[in-house]
């Protein structure tokens, strides 16, 4: 490659440079940066020109700070994202479950690129994909872009939905689905589609199990449900108590507890102390088999008060399960 055509990247090598070594422990020397043009790109330049160039890059925006003295230098005082940042999101990349551990691992890689490689190192350190688990649907950055663009153009999608065999193949059901999408939205480490379907009406469908979207020309059929404030409601109620049917609930928990049921239901809410070590709280729950297996799993930590109905089904569940253990196991 001809010198003069380097001499015009001249300002992209320095930054480049900059950005993957330069750190305020580390800084990088005027003599340093000439030392790399000539041996990397073959650019001869001068520690004045240096200087200059220095100059075009913090007018360009970038926070370049200089420390003065025999071991001083250049280094980026501060960058788009901070290590802490980058830290907290490949965390949240790696323990997704909807993301594949390929797809996990590609984008740990391009945080990588926007750190040092001495911070990028840390970041791979880091790195402990392997054993959790993971999505096994790779067409899943496929599924968002699409889905995204059709919510733009205020159309209908077309796909095909599949559930896990025992071999972990893919089983479809025997239908292709037409769907009106809304949003995507995250729970338990699963990425959902909200939508509204001529047959169900507002639903949701596990990102990770569709599978050959196509957006139709036909218009979203409208869901006040999956529209504004009505939105938020929706997930509440879908993701965090449950599909179903909401009930008012008293429920009393153990202290100890204070933790799970603010995750769970969130803050904001009116706890009646019951006792030294108890309180009472109430809840517009979607009253369900998995709502009902919540409360058990805590024992005697947990119970709910009213409705008599609620409590009667909260029993029956017990004793349907209670009753499996009770009877002599199968070969």
């Amino acid at each position: 490659m001809a010198r003069s055509e380097n001499q015009k990247r001249k300002l992209l090598y320095i930054k480049d440079y900059l950005e993957k070594s330069a750190r305020r422990d580390k800084p990088i020397s005027a003599s340093a940066l000439c030392e790399m043009l000539r041996r990397d790109y073959d650019i001869p330049c001068e520690r004045k020109s240096i200087y200059t160039d220095i100059q075009t890059l913090q007018d360009y925006g970038m926070d370049i700070e200089c420390i003065p003295g025999k071991n001083g230098g250049y280094f980026l005082a501060s960058r788009a994202f901070e290590l802490p940042e980058l830290q907290l999101l490949s965390d949240a990349v790696q323990s997704s479950r909807y993301l594949t551990e390929k797809k996990s691992r590609e984008l740990v890689g391009k945080l990588c690129s926007l750190c040092s490689e001495e911070d990028a190192r840390l970041l791979k350190r880091e790195m402990v994909v392997s054993g959790r688990v993971k999505s096994m649907n790779e067409s899943i950055y496929y599924n968002v872009d699409a889905i995204q663009e059709a919510i733009s153009k205020n159309v209908q999608i077309t796909f095909r939905y599949f559930d896990w065999g025992l071999q972990g193949e893919r089983r479809y059901r025997n239908r292709e689905y037409v769907a009106s999408p809304y949003a995507l939205c995250q729970d338990n480490e699963n990425c959902y589609l909200l939508a509204h379907s001529a047959r169900h009406g507002a639903t949701s469908y596990r990102l990770d199990r569709m599978s050959d979207i196509s957006l139709l020309t036909a218009k979203r059929l409208p869901c006040p449900e999956l529209t504004g404030p009505a939105l938020q409601t929706y997930v509440s109620r879908l993701f965090q108590m449950y599909s179903g049917e909401p009930v008012s609930v008293r429920m009393r928990f153990e202290k100890s507890l204070t933790n799970v049921v603010i995750d769970h239901f969130g803050p904001g809410r009116i706890f009646i102390p019951d006792g030294t070590d108890h309180f009472i709280f109430a809840a517009d729950v979607a009253v369900s088999p998995m709502f009902l297996s919540w409360i058990i799993g805590f024992g005697n930590k947990a119970e709910i008060l009213s409705p008599e109905s609620v409590r009667n089904a909260c029993a029956a569940l017990c004793e349907e399960v209670l009753s499996q253990y009770q009877t002599t196991q199968k070969d």
